[in-house]
């Protein structure tokens, strides 16, 4: 073989071996996004659980103001209040479940990584909202909440036992403090490994590893 033939035959084959790899990085690419796609379905069915968890409180709220209406007293202003926070509580964990589950769908994977990781961040942050929406107010919501199905019983617990609303309200407010109080502690730079678990407990599972994968992808398309 001449030189030059030589010469073209191994452009030829450098070549076909730069378009092999970059079809092998392109699939490798494609199958990493997958996983994080995969990895966010455990939180997708979380927040339709959210959803269904959600809705019995405004079911009981509605419940709570048919019977109100067909009441010739009414309900006492207590068990009106108790209905009012259950019904936002209700009507706020469905929202936030839905805000949540529309961030999970504007992530589309065939975007650039950068985009990805951007719809990630701002699935976090939505999260992480929904969580301190959904989670913290259980300190003191089952006490309207008790208060709310008495009231369906006919019974005003506020007036039965006002010492126990008050003493359930105190512990929630007391629990509730002290929750905020540990996660500010935690985020002394003095104590990082503690700030990252606080971290990874409220980001949770699913949502870690789909950043990661694309993390990972970020990664290998720089090198």
């Amino acid at each position: 073989m001449e030189p030059d033939d030589l010469k073209l035959a191994w452009q030829a084959l450098s070549r076909r071996l730069e378009r092999h790899d970059a079809l092998q990085a392109h699939v490798l690419l494609e199958q990493r996004k997958q996983k994080a796609l995969t990895s966010l379905r455990p939180l997708f069915w979380g927040q339709m659980v959210q959803t269904l968890v959600g809705a019995p409180f405004i079911l009981l709220a509605v419940l709570l103001w048919i019977r109100g209406g067909q009441s010739a007293d009414g309900l006492p202003w207590t068990t009106v209040v108790a209905g009012i926070v259950v019904q936002l509580y209700g009507i706020a964990t469905v929202a936030m479940a839905g805000q949540t589950l529309h961030r999970i769908r504007e992530i589309d994977y065939a975007q650039p990584i950068v985009d990805i990781q951007k719809r990630l961040a701002t699935l976090r942050r939505t999260y992480l909202l929904n969580g301190m929406l959904a989670g913290l107010p259980w300190w003191f919501m089952w006490v309207p909440l008790l208060m709310v199905m008495a009231g369906l019983g006919g019974t005003d617990l506020y007036a039965r036992a006002p010492g126990m609303i008050w003493t359930g309200m105190g512990v929630g407010v007391a629990g509730l403090l002290g929750t905020l109080w540990l996660h500010r502690w935690s985020r002394n730079p003095a104590r990082p490994r503690l700030a990252k678990f606080m971290d990874d407990s409220v980001t949770g599972t699913s949502l870690r590893r789909a950043q990661a994968q694309i993390d990972d992808v970020a990664r290998f398309e720089v090198e």
